[in-house]
């Protein structure tokens, strides 16, 4: 739990910015709401990423649960990209961004955990 709250609070400096930025800047309306939608999308992936993970550690059978969890967990976070692309709530663009803010966090953070161990 301590990545993902490191990858929030470094995010939010990082998100907000450029969603004010983009709605600034860029005439395209549904940009800064792609940015704001693909930030959360990540950041509620890495939280449940983070919960299944902490719940199966030690019990017998957790690969199979954790097979499970993760395959529902990708099936709603992409029925969510799909829902919001297809009624064109958000720009692609936009999600892409905000998608992959969390994620490059994600790696930073994680080497920084992996060098200290």
């Amino acid at each position: 739990m301590e990545i993902l709250k490191r990858v929030i609070r470094k995010s939010i400096f990082i998100v907000l910015p450029a969603t004010a930025g983009a709605a600034f800047f860029i005439e395209h309306q549904k940009l800064p709401l792609g940015i704001l939608f693909g930030w959360l999308l990540g950041i509620i992936n890495l939280r449940q990423l983070t919960k299944n993970i902490e719940g199966l550690i030690g019990s017998e059978k957790a690969t199979v649960k954790l097979v499970f969890l993760n395959m529902t967990r990708l099936l709603m976070v992409f029925a969510a990209i799909f829902f919001l692309i297809y009624y064109k709530i958000v720009n692609i663009f936009g999600l892409l961004a905000g998608f992959t803010v969390v994620f490059v966090l994600i790696l930073i953070e994680g080497a920084k955990v992996g060098k200290s161990q």
